[in-house]
């Protein structure tokens, strides 16, 4: 972490900020457990954790779900927009229920969204049906074919390391049969932790679960991958990370793998997955990198490339955001 992320928080707030990121605990009174971790009350943990999301370092302490593991399906769309209609296009495309992220980028498909549907739907047929704008000259769905890693951890203290989440070379793990799972658990999981002694028995209430049953059911999905994890998510920016890009590369078939999981091991990489080219956009592996500084995050791409010997990538920026939340799932 360099000096200005340190002048722009205190070190025990930072450290409190990587514990919630990478640990947060699944227990009955989970700020007394992170009190205990920092040498802080339970008071002070809610205290501090209240005054940073005031601030807008925390967005949201919840449930991270892995969409597939819920019988959603989800993909990546990129559209072509003349640039008239771009402000246009994307307030429609950010207005529907299933897109949790679009951005406006700094390329020839110069929208960028996430579409996800729940079992029934047909992402697809959704993606389609929004490029029917007036306005898209045309468009690319880019399911995963494969993950190699996913989760942001933004390092925020001293004491820790940058590399924390390792890579995943598939897109779930869960042995859950899909209706098994809880929904009135993922329901109330997926909702922001409320800042009381017993968190998890409120959420618990919201959905006619009982703590116990509540904490259960989340270990279980915790344990069978059909919850990533239970964390803070930060606003990369007010945590001092304000260079990001998402870079697409042009990999030959047969070392896809290789630099998939070569790409995901490094620790600016927050995401990375292989997605399917077109004779339009020959790119196949994607990976999403954070850092401090636009001159850090070059240094970065420019490592990346010449340690997988790949010359021929894309950089994204991020134009305008339009919309950044999370998937709700099992709502009515």
């Amino acid at each position: 972490m360099n000096l200005e992320m340190r002048n722009h928080i205190e070190e025990t707030d930072a450290r409190l900020l990587d514990a919630v990121q990478r640990n947060f605990p699944v227990h009955p009174t989970p700020f007394e457990e992170l009190g205990k971790q920092l040498g802080l009350s339970a008071a002070e943990v809610v205290e501090r954790i209240e005054r940073l999301k005031a601030s807008g370092v925390i967005r949201q302490i919840s449930a991270i779900f892995d969409s597939t593991a819920l019988g959603y399906r989800s993909a990546l769309a990129a559209f072509e927009v003349e640039d008239a209609s771009l402000d246009k296009v994307a307030h429609i495309v950010a207005s529907h229920p299933g897109v949790s992220h679009c951005y406006a980028r700094d390329a020839r498909y110069n929208l960028w969204f996430t579409m996800t549907v729940p079992p029934e739907g047909k992402v697809e047929q959704e993606v389609s049906e929004a490029a029917k704008q007036q306005g898209v000259r045309d468009y690319l769905i880019l399911p995963a074919i494969k993950v190699f890693k996913i989760g942001v951890f933004l390092s925020m203290s001293e004491e820790t390391r940058t590399a924390d989440l390792e890579p995943r070379s598939h897109i779930s793990n869960n042995q859950t049969p899909i209706e098994q799972v809880n929904r009135s658990a993922v329901k109330a999981l997926q909702r922001d932790l409320p800042l009381t002694e017993h968190p998890f028995r409120m959420l618990a209430e919201t959905e006619g679960l009982t703590e116990e049953d509540l904490l259960m059911h989340a270990r279980h999905m915790l344990d069978t991958g059909v919850m990533r994890r239970f964390a803070a998510v930060l606003r990369h920016v007010r945590a001092g990370y304000r260079a990001n890009a998402m870079v697409c590369w042009d990999v030959l078939p047969e070392v896809r793998d290789q630099v998939g999981l070569s790409m995901a091991a490094h620790p600016a990489v927050s995401h990375c997955y292989e997605r399917p080219s077109y004779p339009q956009w020959p790119y196949s592996i994607y990976t999403m990198i954070h850092s401090c500084t636009r001159p850090a995050l070059f240094d970065i791409i420019n490592e990346l490339a010449r340690l997988s010997g790949i010359s021929a990538y894309q950089v994204l920026q991020s134009i305008r955001e339009y919309k950044k939340s999370r998937v709700s799932y099992f709502l009515e």
